[in-house]
């Protein structure tokens, strides 16, 4: 067996699936969960009758590539949303979400043969980023994040001697779990560093079209164009129709940026067997094509954070994210800290799954930054997660005396 693969950790949700294995929940309330970033809005119509309308796909192989048609979607979307030309033979490539192709990016970047080759990731984080370091032979260093600033990436207090050695760095922009979004001064600093030590940044904007502000995140893509990056040099974007249009199940995205990065992560696909399903390829024409129904998504959830989020924040260290559907809330005093602990009396006590925060990061210079938090994840419909804050603040209130 690889022997790489003893040095991956249990997942988030088996992990938590193990804490709460000696959990009765209390039987006199139904389950809900906030535990999973799944998606739970109706899938729009329109793409599920470009699905039906196109099932003779099945007779034919894909191509790695892409319909031409389905790059310029992508590309025409681009355009609308950020303002930039991309050229869609080129610079833009079809995925099975931006899960597999966070993954299959590190195997076509990362040159393990290179001594101290390395991987920059923020902390909390996608545990995928840290699968795709180790798996490709890579060390993977976590940037400290600030507290004090919405959890914000301390990307300065990256020592110089790790950037000689990175190849890669992971960029989640809005973050999961925090929400924060990266400024333009913050793209500088890492474009600059790239420029300096050559390694790759990996920009994952999945989250980027559920925002609760009138401007809506800067990318960095959009970044990069800002300030006179026109080629893109070394930077790739990852975007996802899961979160946007309601369709985890379809595993559709692309990527997007530098062509010199493009040609060999298309190379790489090639061999892995990647190639998009030609009805999938369909049903996301019509998702790219379509914004009604992502403005419509984004309303539903501003209603349902402006409900849920004054309620919580009366007993907790919680507030409005950037952007995204998580909130990141600090457990009270009450409970010790332990957001583990937070996590099975609550469901014991009301029947509601939270995600512990230490989960979600690593000890780095002696400290989890995501110890003592929880995640919650609003995907459900907005009554569910009303009831869901209201247990909650019922249990934390009965266990503050």
């Amino acid at each position: 067996m690889n022997p790489l693969l003893s040095r991956l950790q249990p997942y988030p949700f088996e992990r938590l699936r193990q804490l709460h294995a000696s959990v009765t929940p209390n039987p006199h309330y139904r389950a809900i969960s906030l535990g999973i970033g799944e998606p739970r809005h109706a899938t729009p119509q329109l793409i599920k009758d470009a699905l039906t309308a196109s099932l003779a796909g099945l007779a034919s192989y894909p191509g790695t590539l892409g319909e031409p048609r389905l790059r310029q979607a992508m590309s025409d979307w681009l355009q609308r949303r950020y303002g930039l030309q991309l050229d869609p033979a080129t610079q833009i490539l079809p995925v099975n979400g931006s899960r597999e192709a966070l993954f299959a990016l590190a195997q076509t970047v990362l040159d393990s043969g290179k001594p101290g080759a390395t991987v920059v990731s923020p902390n909390p984080f996608y545990q995928i980023y840290e699968g795709a370091a180790l798996l490709g032979g890579a060390e993977i260093w976590f940037a400290p994040s600030d507290p004090q600033r919405n959890f914000a990436i301390n990307w300065a207090s990256v020592p110089d001697g790790v950037w000689a050695k990175t190849q890669l760095l992971f960029v989640c922009s809005p973050g999961n779990p925090t929400g924060a979004v990266m400024k333009l001064d913050e793209w500088k600093l890492l474009f600059d560093l790239s420029d300096r030590h050559g390694f790759v940044i990996a920009s994952d904007e999945c989250y980027s079209e559920i925002y609760f502000r009138d401007e809506a995140p800067l990318g960095g893509l959009q970044a990069a164009s800002q300030l006179g990056r026109h080629d893109f040099k070394n930077l790739l974007a990852l975007t996802s129709l899961s979160k946007r249009s309601n369709v985890p199940g379809l595993r559709s995205g692309f990527v997007a940026g530098d062509a010199a990065l493009i040609k060999p992560f298309l190379l790489y696909r090639t061999y892995h067997g990647s190639a998009m399903s030609p009805i999938v390829q369909a049903a996301s024409m019509a998702a790219w094509n379509d914004e009604a129904h992502v403005v419509a998504n984004r309303a539903m959830y501003r209603e349902k954070f402006l409900q849920v989020t004054p309620m919580l924040s009366q007993v907790m260290d919680v507030a409005l994210p950037d952007a995204g559907f998580y909130l990141w809330a600090a457990v009270p005093d009450a409970f010790g800290g332990s957001d583990e602990a937070f996590s099975q009396a609550l469901l014991a006590a009301y029947n509601v799954v939270v995600l512990p925060g230490s989960y979600l990061a690593r000890e780095s210079q002696g400290h989890n930054p995501g110890a003592g938090r929880i995640r919650m994840a609003l995907v459900a419909e907005t009554a569910e997660c009303v009831e869901a804050a209201g247990r909650i603040v019922q249990f934390i209130t009965s266990n503050a005396h």
